[in-house]
């Protein structure tokens, strides 16, 4: 798992935003706000972050996902995380 492209971590997002909430994996673009655009909501997000942790592997501290917005913002925390 530890060598993921950013290509690879959208797929990923793609799974997990479309089998966990429903969504059409064509709407998960990088500029795609996860709120606004995806409609997720404070405890979705929570759970994406659980998603991710399985995922990585990694703890993921709920301060650091409170800044993301984007698909592109999840991408990059991933990385952070894979690289840490």
């Amino acid at each position: 798992m530890s060598s993921m492209n950013r290509e690879q971590i959208l797929e990923e997002l793609r799974v997990i935003l479309e089998e966990t909430f429903e969504i059409d994996p064509a709407k998960v673009t990088p500029s795609a706000n996860l709120f606004t655009e995806l409609e997720l909501d404070s405890i979705d997000a929570v759970d994406l972050a659980i998603k991710l942790q399985q995922l990585t592997g990694k703890r993921i501290k709920p301060d650091e996902f409170k800044t993301v917005r984007t698909v592109d913002d999840v991408i990059k925390a991933v990385e952070a995380l894979l690289a840490a």
